[in-house]
């Protein structure tokens, strides 16, 4: 079976220049957990997630105490609104990661499946000659077991 069978099409995607504001509205308006991000010509830069508008816990050397960060900012439990009020101007170029494991859509079910549980990816985006065209997250996964007999 090949990606394409189960991914999520198409694509949702933003541009590098959209705002966080703008990334957030579209990640709740189409109620998905990422969007690549998209230069001019629609070629894949890199990628967003939920996880990458929310605080991340950090260790500092030689602390004991985890602290919150949050674009890239240190924060106290008070800061929380002053931070993403400032964040939402930000762009999707200041956030996204832009080491994006991606996979073809021609490509086995299997070696997706084996990219996921090796790198602990919850979702890969699909993409034929550089542009995204689905997404594939473990959701997906389910339409597997849908369609195998009795699985239903």
């Amino acid at each position: 079976m090949k990606v394409r069978s189960i991914m999520t099409q198409p694509a949702i995607v933003v541009r590098e220049d959209a705002t966080l504001e703008e990334v957030a509205r579209t990640m709740l308006h189409h109620r998905v957990g990422c969007l690549p991000v998209v230069d001019r010509e629609g070629r894949v830069e890199g990628i967003i997630t939920a996880a990458d508008l929310g605080a991340k816990r950090r260790s500092l050397p030689f602390c004991a105490v985890d602290v919150l960060e949050l674009f890239g900012d240190w924060m106290a439990a008070e800061g929380v609104e002053r931070t993403y009020a400032a964040a939402r101007r930000r762009t999707a170029r200041e956030v996204m990661s832009r080491r994006v494991v991606f996979v073809s859509p021609d490509a086995p079910v299997e070696k997706l499946m084996e990219m996921m549980a090796r790198r602990g990816l919850s979702r890969i985006p699909v993409v034929h000659q550089g542009v995204p065209v689905g997404v594939v997250a473990r959701h997906d996964l389910l339409k597997l077991m849908a369609a195998c007999p009795g699985g239903a």
